[in-house]
């Protein structure tokens, strides 16, 4: 486990995903405990639908989350001449066969097996054949794929997570390392690059684990040294199906444009599948590196649980300094609060910060004290204000009215004499109050909103909606 070296491989077909993040941290964490180094490959040997804007999102958003690699970014397109010279190799030491089978062939083949509900298998027609026999048939201009000649036996590896695996070769068929076109398959050039570039462990989601013998088999037939492995849980909704977007967001772009922390997504993230046997559920990166281990990593899939995030994100805000939440709150509009008092705009946010789940949560409801007037929305309006409610904030302005010293405790006299004038408990005479001053039926401390927002603009709201109301 000393000083291990560990690669996250994305192919840019689109953002990062939420899972492929977790996978990435996973790596990470990984790899700085045990002072190992952390690689990049982007996988885009997919030309058709790998594109250079999601490689350079995919890199921001790691960077973003403070995953950052140790060395240069490997693209995968780079190495393709290494890997037909690997696929030469195996044709010229036996390992792997030129495969004439053609698709109508084995069209046909898999149709009749279906018929007969049969597991279809490839037959290996062309394994045996002579060289002679295979330069007659190039002759013919006969196009062919290139396969691995499977052996027999078994094979066996250990994973972190799942344990000792065994794969029977014979249900495995001489799978394809080279299409027709020349062009290398997927189990194929990872085993290449992941050997290239002395990966010790490969770690990454279940999804792969069916590869896994494929690529070990690869790993053998060129005498390369094979990798430990780790395969992760898999992510799902609430419906225990494949995380996607009709469950929550799924690409960490829209968090982080929603106003998450990458703190709270990296905490968030990694108790999708890690249990760290205690009830100790917020984390920050230094506490992550510290405690995580495989040996806590669960074979159950994990399940993504938007309001367990939403919680442990209002917690890390909670934890976070004024000065940092201002810092995250200008990342995501550098314009916020702009001509208006440093010292003010920090007072605002310490009362905001500790009840909002978001920075977004927290620049929008910091819009209530960088504006004298509000607009009010007329159903709020309905279920708020009775007959009773209209007399409340009536009495308030007239206190307000003769309210000469401004402080905490003139305010809380005010509210006092209003319960006891009315013969009501403090929600009653809070809820109207608080809607007149800010628009919305929820917030920060009302004593401490009050006297943030200052007479003046207290005064100008409430005679406002009171004129709204007549």
């Amino acid at each position: 486990m000393k000083n291990p070296r560990v690669r996250f491989a994305p192919s840019p077909t689109g953002y990062l995903h939420i899972g492929g993040a977790r996978t990435a941290l996973f790596n990470w964490l990984f790899a700085k405990q045990n002072k190992g180094q952390f690689l990049l490959r982007i996988e885009d040997t997919d030309l058709e639908r790998s594109k250079t804007e999601y490689v350079d999102q995919i890199t921001d958003a790691l960077s973003w989350l403070g995953l950052n690699w140790d060395e240069d970014i490997v693209l995968q397109s780079n190495n393709k001449s290494r890997h037909e010279e690997m696929v030469a190799k195996m044709l010229d030491n036996g390992t792997a066969y030129r495969c004439f089978l053609q698709k109508e062939e084995l069209d046909k083949l898999r149709l009749a097996s279906e018929q007969k509900k049969e597991v279809f298998r490839v037959p290996q027609t062309y394994r045996d054949l002579s060289e002679d026999e295979v330069k007659e048939l190039l002759n013919q201009g006969k196009s062919f794929t290139v396969r691995l000649k499977v052996p027999e036996g078994e094979t066996e590896f250990t994973d972190l997570v799942y344990g000792t695996i065994k794969v029977q070769n014979k249900d495995l068929d001489d799978f394809i390392i080279a299409r027709s076109d020349g062009s290398p398959t997927y189990n194929f050039v990872v085993a290449i690059d992941d050997s290239d570039m002395n990966i010790s462990h490969v770690v990454r989601g279940d999804d792969h684990l069916a590869n896994t013998p494929k690529q070990i088999l690869v790993y053998r037939a060129l005498g390369l040294d094979e990798p430990i492995f780790a395969h992760l849980p898999m992510i799902l909704g609430s419906d225990k199906k494949r995380l996607s977007k009709r469950h929550a967001a799924t690409n960490v772009q829209e968090y982080k444009d929603k106003g998450f922390t990458a703190t709270a997504i990296l905490n968030y993230l990694s108790l999708l599948g890690w249990n760290p046997d205690s009830d100790k559920e917020i984390f920050n990166q230094e506490e992550l590196i510290e405690s995580f281990q495989f040996d806590q990593v669960q074979k159950k899939s994990a399940v993504f649980d938007e309001k367990k995030l939403l919680w442990i994100s209002q917690r890390h805000l909670t934890d976070m300094s004024v000065r940092d939440t201002m810092n995250e709150i200008y990342k995501l509009n550098p314009d916020w609060g702009d001509g208006l008092d440093w010292n003010y705009l920090k007072e605002i946010v310490k009362l905001i910060k500790d009840r909002s789940k978001t920075i977004t949560e927290i620049a929008e409801m910091s819009g209530l004290f960088f504006q004298e007037s509000l607009d009010y929305d007329q159903d709020l309006i309905s279920k708020t204000f009775n007959e009773e409610a209209v007399a409340i904030l009536a009495d308030f302005k007239s206190a307000l009215e003769g309210c000469d010293t401004w402080n905490r405790s003139e305010i809380e006299l005010i509210f006092d004499n209003l319960m006891a004038q009315h013969d009501v408990q403090i929600g009653k005479v809070m809820k109207p109050i608080r809607v007149a001053l800010t628009g919305i039926a929820f917030g920060p401390g009302i004593f401490d909103l009050i006297l943030l927002l200052g007479k003046d603009i207290c005064l100008k709201r409430t005679r406002k909606l009171l004129s709204i109301l007549d």
